[in-house]
């Protein structure tokens, strides 16, 4: 795997299993309502917590665009409700 940002590198930086099937798994098991914001979600540790706001406040090119997809896919259910 290259060191390109991915999603599957979000996944390995955050220490989370990277494969398509576990990042499937994990978006699916950890949808989030639409006021939650993604970085106070309750099942990240203090390390991820860190890492995610990290690269959000610096607005890092290289990764802000992994998280924002990451927080779209974990809002997609509320995301669904909204617009029904």
């Amino acid at each position: 795997m290259s060191n390109k940002p991915s999603l599957e590198l979000l996944f390995s930086q955050l220490g989370l299993a990277n494969s398509p099937a576990a990042i499937e798994l994990f978006i699916r098991t950890h949808q989030l309502p639409a006021n939650q914001n993604l970085h106070d979600a309750p099942f990240w540790n203090k390390s991820q917590r860190e890492f995610l706001i990290r690269y959000l406040v610096e607005d890092a090119d290289e990764w802000v665009i992994w998280i924002d997809e990451l927080n779209q896919q974990l809002h997609l259910n509320a995301n669904k409700l909204q617009m029904a």
